[in-house]
């Protein structure tokens, strides 16, 4: 009869495997906070600021890959001059980056 009690006591283990898994668990949390969804949203409020920043004359490109300069900016449309005279209107969230920003290989 010991026996069994003994061997009842031993599997059990005395909680100390629920708060290994807890503590492991809240580990694993943590990393993939830091390590996934804290970039994406610093790179998210980057993007956002950057934005709200353009202003006349930056030379952007844009999502589609069009490089231009900036003319104007009426609300949340930008008219970009692609060429002499040629000038394209987009909206604000069409913008990728800044061309001087452009990563070169």
């Amino acid at each position: 009869m010991q026996t069994i009690l003994l061997q009842a006591q031993s599997t059990q283990g005395g909680g100390n495997g629920m708060v290994t898994n807890l503590i492991l668990f809240g580990a694993i949390a943590i990393i993939f906070y830091f390590f996934m969804i804290r970039p994406q949203q610093k790179k998210q409020k980057d993007y956002k600021r950057f934005r709200e920043e353009i202003k006349k004359g930056d030379d952007v490109i844009t999502i589609g890959g069009l490089h231009g300069k900036v003319f104007s900016i009426e609300d949340d449309k930008i008219i970009l001059e692609v060429d002499n005279g040629v000038k394209l209107t987009f909206e604000r969230t069409a913008i990728s980056m800044e061309s001087s920003k452009k990563i070169k290989k």
